[in-house]
């Protein structure tokens, strides 16, 4: 049976939430920093806000649009 899309989207929120979890024991444990002077915890801090985005972007509601059916007899029309 091929995957269904609630299972690819279960898989990847895994993988996100994951990814996250390591990102966020990596920020914990990194020494700290001079404020606003540390590229690297600049960047880990700027991938911890992509993963948040990606985690929300991947829980929103899926809309897909579907056509409309003519009538029979009828020929469809772009508006």
């Amino acid at each position: 049976m091929p995957p269904t899309y609630e299972m690819l989207r279960a898989e990847a929120e895994t993988a996100l939430l994951q990814a996250r979890h390591a990102l966020m024991r990596e920020i914990a444990d990194y020494p700290a920093p001079i404020s606003g002077c540390d590229a690297q915890f600049n960047h880990l801090l700027a991938e911890r806000q992509r993963l948040a985005g990606a985690l929300d972007h991947l829980r929103q509601p899926v809309f897909i649009p579907t056509p409309r059916q003519p009538e029979p007899g009828q020929e469809a029309r772009a508006r």
